[in-house]
């Protein structure tokens, strides 16, 4: 398989249909001109992304016969390249969408994929995908095509990945700095494939209008402009290539498309072939609300993160002086659960920990009553091969501070194992894990937490890679919260809290873990394209 040039391409986009055309053909030019064979512009690059209303949005849209569609197609077959361009379309079935249009290097059309998850006021305008996007087979190898939203969580790029796909390609409309340093390199390394992702620069409401805009969302005007920052990362998480965060620019990389076909972390797990379909059934059903009350406010929490030759009981012991009400140990730590209870008499904490259990991973939540939950491990992992009988499903406790679920070792690696959660309401997680590679904790499991709106409390031994780590949920996640405090450019993505040393301590809130609106209308969790994503739960040939 090829070693390829692909490229990102950022730009402004304006009222101006022509313009706009224009500059998405000097800007495929320039990639071209670099060498890129691989052309991705960004989200909506016919029209700026606001309307006055549906109305307006239909009259904008553009036909796939129409002659901006044919300008495109006509640029990528003079200059030989695969071009992604997205931009809203006017279907025949009435419908009105954000669609990713693939030409080949013949000028012809390959796919035709809508946005699956619309975001804020897109939904006033716009109408979203109603099938799947395709993997498409191209003379380099098997690419997939998603847009901003889409990837802000995991189903979409997720489906892709399943589904085959080497290579992802994202256009992006976002004002979100979050984009650039969470959401776009996360879908790379959990699925083990490159992402191109290109971004908008510049105002992304008209400036007859974005004075209003600003102070009925309440982003500065300022902050309603594209973050730029288009970026190309490796299947590992890598950022190989990235923009400015303003102004035009192009960025480039020669990619060896067969990198994404290695799909085993450091420890030699396959986080395709370990993936457990028969267990993801509530991701694909239909939305039914949170059901749950709200948890406390505030849950004081520790990690331990051991060094080799630490006292583990002294590490619990001052884990548990700190006043912390849930403390995490790596996983197999080596602690006797009797051990633990014994620590825990008098106190109202919990510890979360696992154990070899013959030939199970077993996670372990104990009080000093004694075992509060038991988890065993769900998926497979080459590091414990010892481990070969799982558990059927994530199991939940409900404790006076809120709802609580345990993700055992590798189980952290799977974005389903945290929606599972989600969509049982729970409010936090306890990982006993062990950190491999660099982009564990960031942005593997942070995104966990931002996806879902989970507080995520992870603990592991110190190692090349640090420790373990604490993502609190921020308290002013929605745009249009009331009392949110001053937009700082951040969407969906909470602070994390590294373990700096053996005993790291957060707040978390469980509180926040009920407010899963990104934007207005825009659901984190029950907005996921459940009705789509079949890919997700169909058990592999030969299963």
């Amino acid at each position: 398989m090829p070693i390829v040039r692909v490229a990102a391409a950022q730009f402004a986009v304006t009222e101006d249909v022509a313009a706009n055309l224009a500059t998405c053909l000097r800007m495929s030019d320039r990639a071209a001109d670099e060498g890129a064979r691989v052309v991705v512009l960004p989200e909506f690059c016919n029209h700026v992304s606001w309307y006055d209303d549906r109305a307006h949005a239909r009259r904008m849209a553009l036909t796939l016969d129409g002659p901006f569609v044919a300008a495109l197609g006509a640029k990528a077959r003079e200059r030989g390249i695969h071009l992604m361009a997205n931009c809203t379309l006017a279907r025949e079935d009435g419908r009105t969408t954000g669609s990713n249009l693939l030409f080949s290097p013949a000028g012809e059309i390959l796919a035709v994929t809508d946005k699956q998850v619309l975001m804020g006021s897109e939904r006033d305008h716009l109408d979203p995908a109603i099938a799947a996007s395709p993997v498409v087979d191209v003379e380099f190898g098997r690419v997939g095509l998603y847009s901003c939203m889409d990837g802000v969580i995991n189903e979409t790029p997720r489906m892709l990945g399943v589904g085959g796909a080497q290579v992802l390609l994202n256009s992006l409309n976002s004002f979100a700095l979050d984009e650039a340093s969470l959401h776009v390199p996360v879908r790379a390394v959990e699925n083990r494939v490159w992402v191109v992702a290109a971004n908008k620069v510049g105002p992304l409401v008209p400036a007859r209008s974005i004075d209003v805009v600003a102070e009925r969302v309440g982003v500065p005007a300022g902050l309603l402009h594209g973050a730029g920052e288009s970026q190309i990362v490796a299947p590992d998480g890598t950022v190989v290539a990235i923009a400015p965060r303003t102004g035009e620019a192009v960025v480039v990389a020669d990619i060896d498309v067969a990198a994404a076909d290695d799909k085993r972390r450091p420890d030699g797990t396959d986080v395709m072939a370990a993936r457990r379909p028969e267990l993801y059934g509530p991701i694909v059903a239909a939305p039914r609300g949170r059901q749950r009350p709200a948890g406390a406010e505030e849950l004081a929490a520790a990690v331990v993160s051991p060094a080799d030759g630490d006292d583990l009981s002294a590490l619990v012991a001052n884990a548990l002086a700190t006043g912390a009400r849930l403390v995490v140990l790596p996983e197999l730590a080596g602690l006797e659960p009797a051990r633990i209870v014994a620590a825990l008499a008098g106190s109202g904490a919990v510890v979360a920990t696992s154990v070899a259990d013959g030939d199970v991973h077993a996670g372990l939540v104990l009080s000093a009553d004694g075992v509060v939950l038991r988890q065993p491990q769900l998926h497979a992992c080459a590091r414990h091969a010892w481990a070969t009988a799982y558990g059927d499903g994530l199991a939940v406790a409900d404790l006076p501070w809120g709802r609580l679920a345990l993700v055992v070792g590798d189980d952290a690696l799977y974005p389903e194992t945290f929606r599972l959660a989600a969509l049982q309401d729970v409010d936090v997680v306890a990982v006993p894990f062990t950190v491999q590679a660099a982009t564990d904790l960031d942005p593997l499991l942070l995104e966990r937490a931002a996806e879902n709106r989970l507080n995520v409390a992870v603990a592991s031994r110190r190692g090349a890679h640090g420790g373990g780590a604490l993502f609190p949920l921020s308290t002013d996640f929605t745009l249009w919260a009331p009392g949110r405090g001053p937009f700082a450019g951040i969407i969906s993505r909470p602070e994390p809290v590294r373990a700096a040393g053996a005993v790291e301590t957060a707040t978390l809130r469980p509180a926040c873990a009920t407010n899963r609106f990104v934007s207005k209308g825009t659901d984190v969790v029950d907005g996921r394209p459940w009705d789509l994503a079949a890919a997700l739960v169909a058990m592999p040939s030969g299963a």
